[in-house]
C-alpha cells in the first residue's frame, strides 16, 4: 500500500499473522537488538485488534501464514515503483519458513518491472538461505540491506557484504549511538539511509554522528539519504524560545542535555524536528 515512507513508494507484507483469541490478521515479529525498542510496526497491532508484544513469549498467540493475494498484489501494478518488502516484520524472522521466504522471492523474480527493498536485522540468515536455498544469480530488482543502529551491530554489515544482491544498502536508522570515524560504514555499499528515531519513547540522535556518516558518503560517492531527525531536535538549531515551547508542548519537562558537547536536545515531535541536515534535505538514491 502507499507509504509515508520517504525513501520508497510502497509497503508490501505478504506475510500475515492471526491472532489466535481474536481471529483478527495482524503482523508479527521478535525484537533482537536495541534498535527494535521503539518499534512502529509493534506498536501498530492494536489497530489491527492483534494485541501482541513482538517478542517470542507471545509467538503462540498467532498464527503465522503467507496472504495469497497480498503476495500477488505486485504482479498486478502496472507502473513500476519502489517497494518496501515486510515492513511489519522481518523477511527473515526465524519463525519464517525457507519455503515461505522463497515464495516471496520468486514473486520479486516475478515481477521485473517493480524495485523491491529487502531490509533485515537478521543477514545472517538471510546471507544462508540465499546461498544454501535459493542458489541463484542475484534478482536485478531486489535491493538488498541491514539495519545498524550502533557499533555492536557493525557486524550486520560485515555478512551484507558477503551476500549476492544487486544493490547492497543499509538502513542506519534509528541511530541511537555514535559509529564514529573508526568505522568505513560506506564500503562496499550502494546507499546508506540514516535517521534518528521516532514514536513516544524515541531516544535522540546526535547531529554529529549523522555528519560524520554523510561526510564519508560524499567522499567515497555513494548516496545518501537523510529520512528524519526522529522526535528531537537541537535547540541550537532552533529559535530558543520557539523550541522551549514546543518541547513542552510535546512533553512538557523532557530536556536531554549531551554533557560531552553540551548540547541540549529537546523532545518536539517528528513533524517539527523535519528532515533537514545542514539546511538542506538529503535524498540521493542509487542509479
Amino acid at each position: 500500500m502507499p507509504t509515508a515512507i520517504e525513501w520508497t513508494d510502497e509497503t508490501w507484507n505478504p506475510i500475515r499473522a492471526r491472532n489466535r483469541e481474536t481471529g483478527k490478521v495482524g503482523h508479527f515479529c521478535v525484537h533482537v537488538s536495541p534498535g527494535c525498542q521503539g518499534c512502529y510496526a509493534e506498536r501498530l497491532q492494536k489497530r489491527f485488534n492483534n494485541p501482541v508484544r513482538y517478542a517470542a513469549q507471545d509467538r503462540e498467540k498467532v498464527d503465522l501464514f503467507l496472504d495469497e493475494k497480498a503476495l500477488a498484489a505486485p504482479l498486478r501494478w502496472r507502473r513500476p515503483r519502489m517497494v518496501f518488502v515486510c515492513s511489519m516484520t522481518d523477511l527473515f524472522y526465524e519463525g519464517h519458513s525457507d519455503d515461505l521466504i522463497d515464495r516471496v522471492f520468486r514473486t520479486m523474480a516475478d515481477a521485473p518491472q517493480h524495485t523491491f527493498q529487502v531490509l533485515t536485522k537478521r543477514p545472517e540468515r538471510m546471507l544462508a538461505l540465499l546461498l544454501r536455498c535459493w542458489n541463484k544469480p542475484p534478482l536485478p530488482n531486489v535491493w538488498l540491506g541491514t539495519s545498524i543502529e550502533g557499533p555492536a551491530y557493525w557486524a550486520r554489515a560485515e555478512l551484507l557484504k558477503q551476500t549476492p544482491a544487486a544493490v547492497r544498502f543499509l538502513s542506519v536508522e534509528p541511530l541511537i549511538e555514535n559509529l564514529g570515524t573508526h568505522v568505513r560504514i560506506v564500503d562496499d555499499m550502494d546507499w546508506v539511509i540514516v535517521g534518528g528515531e521516532s514514536g513516544p519513547h524515541a531516544r535522540p540522535m546526535h547531529p554529529d554522528w549523522a555528519r560524520t556518516i554523510r561526510d564519508q558518503c560524499q567522499a567515497a560517492g555513494v548516496p545518501f539519504f537523510f529520512k528524519q531527525w526522529g522526535e528531537w531536535s537541537w535547540i541550537e538549531d532552533l529559535n530558543y524560545d520557539d523550541a522551549r515551547d514546543l518541547a513542552y508542548e510535546k512533553a512538557p519537562g523532557k530536556l536531554l542535555e549531551f554533557h560531552s558537547c553540551g548540547r541540549t536536545s529537546v523532545f518536539i515531535g517528528k513533524k517539527a524536528a523535519g528532515r533537514l541536515l545542514d539546511g538542506r534535505t538529503w535524498d540521493e538514491m542509487p542509479a
